[in-house]
């Protein structure tokens, strides 16, 4: 399938200058959404994978549903003071400053196996951010997996010694 197809290039979206691929447009359609949850899922089913760590907000939509499809649990990495008991915590920069993601310290268990999902990577700040997290957890992630890859932003770079997975790569935009 081409997933290019059905993602929408939205431009100036956030800011003048920026073009946003929004995924809303593959996952409202059924045969394009479960082709990209079957592509994730597939690349990992025989990996032993525990646990997927879907990265907030739009990396819910995907993690989630590689979970149930792969049959293994699902576990949110969410922005700080979202989640009800203790947590463990990971900063990360941004362009413009800094931001910070946090998960339940309980979530993964020493050992586990972990998959982590988002739906772009972009400077891989945040999907470094949820590694770190569940190594610190002492999970092992096995790969992080996305759905676009912004390659001239050179996010693979920040997950460097982790399998990283794209469904759709942009080049120079």
């Amino acid at each position: 399938m081409d997933f290019r197809k059905l993602i929408r290039d939205v431009p100036d979206f956030p800011k003048t200058g920026i073009v946003f691929k929004d995924i809303t447009t593959l996952t409202r359609d059924p045969e394009g959404f479960r082709a990209s949850v079957d592509a994730i899922a597939g690349r990992y089913a025989d990996s032993g994978v525990d646990a997927v760590v879907g990265v907030e907000a739009r990396g819910f939509i995907f993690g989630a549903a590689v979970a149930y499809r792969m049959g293994v649990g699902f576990v949110p990495a969410r922005k700080p003071g979202k989640l009800p008991a203790e947590t463990v915590k990971a900063e990360y920069e941004l362009e413009y400053g800094t931001d910070a993601i946090e998960m339940h310290r309980d979530a993964i268990e020493p050992g586990q196996r972990v998959l982590i999902v988002d739906d772009l990577l972009a400077t891989g700040g945040t999907a470094a951010a949820a590694a770190k997290l569940v190594e610190e957890l002492r999970g092992e992630v096995v790969a992080i997996a996305f759905v676009v890859d912004l390659a001239f932003l050179k996010g693979r770079d920040k997950l460097a010694g982790h399998d990283v997975f794209c469904l759709i790569e942009y080049g120079e935009e």
